[in-house]
């Protein structure tokens, strides 16, 4: 939603070509329309982008259902959204279904251009390397109650 958000915005703030410096020289927001995908890599397979962000989608609410750690599920929650909005996008944006540019307007210094959706995106997937890395559970266990425990064992050792 932030995403398409400032989409909207930058398409009505800066498509009569202007540009808005933010960061002096590093970051500018400029409007570009990008049928690739990173770098404007595959500028011809638009639709094999929406394939891939419908899949992502679909996997990551699939595979979301076991999540119960806050840490997983924030940074899944980060790139279901970024993959989202990119489907969105290339869904119904022009020129036409499933073949629609993505909306970038974060220039970084020349090197490329992005939005809010590639921020989540990369965000999460580095959230997401790491917590594999670290050997986090996608599962938190809860807290167990020793007095509790001790208590039933008890209650089960009086019991004839």
């Amino acid at each position: 939603m932030v995403d398409q958000a400032t989409k909207y915005w930058a398409e009505r703030a800066l498509s009569d070509g202007r540009e808005i410096t933010v960061v002096p020289p590093l970051i500018d927001f400029r409007l570009v329309y990008n049928p690739g995908a990173a770098f404007s890599i595959g500028e011809s397979m638009t639709w094999v982008f929406a394939i891939a962000a419908a899949a992502a989608v679909v996997g990551i609410l699939y595979y979301a259902r076991r999540v119960t750690s806050l840490a997983w599920a924030l940074a899944l929650g980060a790139v279901l959204g970024g993959a989202a909005s990119h489907l969105g996008d290339r869904l119904f944006r022009e020129p036409g279904f499933a073949r629609g540019h993505v909306v970038d307007f974060i220039d970084y210094n020349g090197f490329f251009v992005g939005n809010v959706a590639d921020i989540a995106l990369v965000l999460g997937a580095i959230v997401l390397a790491l917590l594999t890395f670290r050997e986090v559970p996608l599962r938190e266990e809860p807290p167990t109650d020793a007095a509790s425990e001790e208590g039933d064992e008890a209650a089960e050792k009086q019991t004839p």
